[in-house]
């Protein structure tokens, strides 16, 4: 009966123990709370959507002059990209672009002969008409054919003034293929050359390109900066008369090699080369001189025959392509001449081929344009299939007329011009010929 009561008084002690330690607790805890919110009223506040960051307490303090981490390093959640590279050249071709006006963007668009820019025939001088015409229209380039030539100091002479003349330097081209299509070689400018069929068959591609580089420092040597050869085609009908001998081969294996060669040693030589007649013109029989020309080959023989040797000069870095007039209705399904076409100039060579270089038509005065199409038709069509050049038109101011019609009435696009343009004054730019 005695410790009953002593039982009592144990467990009322315990209590009053643990009371007293449970309301120690409760102020330590609070005593920390009200330290952390007093401590916390120097931070700024965190609006919505913004991130708070410190700095790690365990890596030392940086001066005020060293770049952040993020402004130096990409966020591994968010990688970056690298710009591209744009080439000094780039930067100069943009810049003029940029300062010309829309009239002189079009002029560029179009190379012309001597007696079209100045109403005269038979011109072998540079004088007060050409620089006026220049002044007026000033196209891309010219182009000289026999009656431009007499002799080596002329026609030297005759291409210094013009370009003197010119506030943009002009692209001054000629047909240098070697064999019956030969403008310098009578007055001796150039070596005189066997067809290029013969070397097809000699088969020796060292030989070829050694051609294209003496041949380059020929043309280097009076004022010429752009070659329109080699043929790339491939004869694979005997009675074609217009290409004939002109190709390097009927085999596509062995165009192609020769072909590679003369793009090497004619550019290799600073000289632009321009491959022709894309896609191929030795399926035909008419002359595209005299009016239509088809070819009833079709995408997939085209592919394993005519586009090969385009595809080895592109392979081999050629700057220009130019773009025949023969129609071929397998492959556009009607009697567009190519350089109209779009599937023929943008799919197939741009898409197909991968070519990024200069697109330049025939020469518009041939009978399978002007047969069918008014002048400033066939360059507002050339345009708009992808062409960067117009070549030789009938009539430059008709044309130049409608395609500033074009763009005003929404048909072309000043931005499609000014891409084709800009591929026109860059390879002038790497080439020398624009400073």
């Amino acid at each position: 009966m005695s410790e009953k009561p002593k039982k009592e008084n144990n467990g009322k002690g315990l209590r009053n123990v643990l009371i007293v330690l449970l309301t120690l607790i409760v102020l330590v805890v609070a005593a920390l709370v009200v330290y952390a919110v007093q401590n916390s009223t120097d931070a700024p506040a965190i609006g919505k959507g913004e991130v708070q960051t410190r700095p790690s307490e365990s890596a030392p303090p940086t001066e005020s002059t060293a770049p952040t981490q993020t402004e130096t390093e990409p966020s591994e959640t968010e990688p970056t990209t690298a710009a591209p590279t744009v080439s000094p050249e780039m930067e100069k071709a943009q810049e003029l672009l940029d300062s010309m006006t829309l009239e002189e963007k079009v002029y560029q668009l179009f190379l012309v002969t001597p007696r079209t820019l100045t109403g005269f025939t038979g011109v072998d001088i540079a004088g007060d008409a050409t620089r006026k015409a220049l002044e007026q229209h000033p196209v891309g380039g010219i182009v000289y054919f026999g009656e431009n030539i007499n002799s080596e100091s002329q026609i030297r002479d005759m291409i210094a003034d013009s370009q003197s003349y010119a506030a943009c330097p002009l692209l001054i081209c000629v047909d240098e293929e070697g064999g019956r299509v030969s403008r310098l070689s009578g007055i001796g400018v150039t070596d005189t050359l066997d067809p290029m069929a013969s070397y097809g068959a000699a088969g020796n591609a060292g030989a070829v390109r050694q051609v294209g580089q003496t041949l380059s420092a020929q043309l280097a040597s009076v004022g010429f900066n752009v070659d329109f050869a080699p043929v790339a085609d491939v004869v694979t009908n005997p009675n074609n008369t217009e290409i004939g001998d002109r190709s390097f081969s009927d085999d596509p294996e062995v165009a192609s090699k020769m072909v590679a060669a003369m793009v090497e040693g004619l550019q290799d030589g600073g000289t632009i080369s321009c491959l022709k007649h894309f896609p191929g013109h030795g399926s035909t029989e008419a002359d595209s001189h005299e009016g239509l020309s088809v070819t009833e080959r079709t995408l997939e023989e085209l592919r394993k025959t005519e586009l090969l040797p385009f595809a080895a000069g592109i392979e081999a870095g050629a700057e220009m392509v130019m773009i025949s007039h023969m129609s071929a209705p397998a492959i556009t399904g009607d009697n567009t001449p190519c350089d109209l076409s779009g599937t023929i100039v943008t799919d197939l060579l741009r898409g197909e081929l991968g070519f990024t270089g200069v697109v330049v038509t025939d020469s518009h005065e041939m009978g399978a344009i002007t047969e069918y199409y008014e002048c400033g038709e066939a360059a507002v069509l050339a345009l708009k299939a992808g062409c960067d050049i117009v070549l030789m038109p009938e009539d430059l101011n008709e044309a130049v007329a409608a395609v500033l019609d074009a763009v005003e009435n929404g048909e072309l696009t000043e931005a499609r011009l000014e891409e084709s343009v800009l591929r026109i004054l860059l390879l002038k730019y790497r080439y020398g010929i624009i400073k």
